[in-house]
């Protein structure tokens, strides 16, 4: 490693903790550096988190990741920020000190509010400038509930000290020392305050929220550069320098490549067309598909978003959450005690050469798209007295499949885009099994990433380009050995055969 290589050091916020990257040009990874921050329950159903903890954790993992590539603050091509989406933050911005705990996306206490501006018929006006429903997921409620709740934070607002923003606004403040209050259209978007059609904060909502446009961020390109790294005391500890905080950095490191969590995935996996799509396995499924260059409306239980802001264009997306995929395998090995280990799990899913008629259906909190009955509850359906363990075992890990297709095909009804790929990570994606049965069941190819980090590389692409590491977004440095690609092999009369098994399966329990 030479002394003038560049990097670019990209930090990955997410709602369990920070993790940070040093990228080479060759887009390599090269070190990393990861620190779990608290988990705050003050009441049930209520999730917080520290500011200051987290950007404690997020100097610690920039400083280690630096000491560990043996790289110095000259090395740094740029910083780039992906974020966990939604969680709220609000500060003074004389003190630098958050007025109360961030509130996180997961956090309910905001539900009953939600209710009350439902029945008073505020859904429609919402959903048609954010793209968004009325749900204490998103940011607006948040800020509403700390202007209320939180002494002095109204004499805040009158004074212009108070500042709110998601958690890359916040990071983005702290490392400036106050210079940028800045967000990126994809994190704004996530608020229920941006009218995603005129890319402006909306007024109307604001006064709805009770949240003054005059504390929220200026609202950038995700490839903007948003400021430079000002917070001196980030690198003391590695160059060795006796200055104080005060000290200018001896060469600007810009900080670019903001975007939410998700979107950075979608950036990260390369879904520049529309009908490109990627699903996050995990506990649940996520699955955004790009749907171009105008928002489409997602109809009911769709979320339309911005996915990002780049080479002067806004790209929008449809979201669309599946409540349980991981979770129901996780629930046959635990609650049932079908099997102990995932190998052991395989050979019994390869035993059978079909489901043979049995089918589970995860609905352990209700249907979500595109059945919306909140009253089904999970079932297993098709089994006769020769059914084993490993029928059960495989009709749940085929769930996600024809969850992921209903989801797919619903998109595509709402949008009139058409579905052209699947890029698919997260944990149960690495179950070669399950892609090549995802394949068959769309018939579509699905493309499944071996890199772990998605998001974080999302962000590095949008702010490699901004700084000149790479030309344009034609020329990433995209490699191909961290791709698998899996074709749909499974005959057309086979496939419809076993999704009309499914919602079959699915409308047995469906309430009526």
């Amino acid at each position: 490693m030479t002394r003038n290589q560049k990097y670019i050091l990209s930090i990955d916020q997410s709602t369990s903790g920070t993790k940070t990257l040093l990228v080479n040009q060759q887009g390599e990874v090269i070190a990393r550096s990861a620190k779990e921050h608290s988990q705050i329950y003050p009441r049930p159903g209520w999730v917080e988190h520290d500011p200051l903890e987290i950007y404690e954790n997020v100097k610690h993992c920039m400083q280690d990741v630096m000491k560990k590539a043996a790289v110095s603050p000259d090395d740094l091509a740029a910083v780039t920020i992906t974020n966990q989406r939604e969680t709220a933050v609000m500060w003074d911005k004389e003190t630098g000190l958050p007025i109360h705990n961030a509130i996180v996306w997961q956090c309910q206490r905001t539900a009953e509010a939600c209710k009350q501006l439902q029945e008073n018929g505020f859904e429609g006006v919402v959903k048609a400038k954010t793209g968004l429903l009325i749900d204490p997921y998103f940011s607006a409620t948040k800020f509403s509930w700390m202007l209320k709740h939180v002494d002095g934070a109204p004499q805040l607002v009158d004074q212009n000290r108070l500042l709110a923003g998601t958690m890359d606004s916040w990071l983005l403040w702290k490392l400036t020392r106050g210079t940028s209050h800045v967000t990126d259209y994809s994190n704004a978007s996530r608020t229920s305050l941006f009218n995603i059609h005129t890319l402006q904060w909306d007024e109307e909502l604001s006064t709805l929220f009770g949240v003054p446009l005059s504390i929220l961020p200026k609202v950038e390109h995700s490839d903007s550069i948003v400021g430079y790294i000002n917070d001196k005391t980030i690198f003391d500890p590695i160059s060795n320098h006796n200055s104080t905080a005060n000290t200018p950095i001896p060469i600007p490191i810009p900080i670019t490549g903001l975007i939410g969590d998700s979107q950075g995935a979608l950036f990260g996996h390369l879904c520049f067309e529309p009908g490109t799509a990627k699903a996050t396995y995990g506990t649940g499924t996520s699955l955004l598909m790009n749907v171009g260059e105008q928002p489409v409306d997602g109809g009911e239980g769709l979320v339309t978003t911005i996915a990002w802001g780049a080479d002067g264009k806004v790209t929008y997306a449809l979201e669309a959450v599946i409540r349980s995929s991981g979770d129901s395998i996780k629930w046959t090995r635990d609650n049932l005690g079908l099997f102990t280990t995932f190998e052991e799990m395989q050979q019994l899913v390869d035993s059978l050469p079909s489901n043979e008629g049995v089918y589970l259906v995860p609905a352990f909190v209700g249907l979500g798209v595109p059945y919306w009955d909140p009253c089904a509850r999970a079932a297993i359906v098709g089994m006769n007295r020769g059914s084993t363990k490993a029928h059960i075992i495989r009709a749940a890990l085929e769930s996600t499949t024809y969850q992921i297709r209903d989801a797919v095909d619903f998109m595509q009804e709402q949008s009139s885009v058409s579905f052209t790929s699947l890029r698919t990570d997260g944990g149960a994606s690495a179950n070669r099994w399950l892609m090549q049965f995802q394949a068959d069941i769309l018939g579509q190819t699905v493309i499944r990433s071996t890199c772990p980090e998605l998001s974080a590389l999302g962000s590095v692409y949008l702010g490699g380009v901004a700084v000149g590491f790479w030309s344009d977004f034609d020329h990433l440095p995209h490699d191909q050995n961290l791709y698998e690609l899996f074709q749909p092999t499974m005959p057309e009369t086979m496939r419809e055969d076993n999704y009309d098994g499914w919602k079959k399966a699915v409308h047995s329990i469906v309430s009526q």
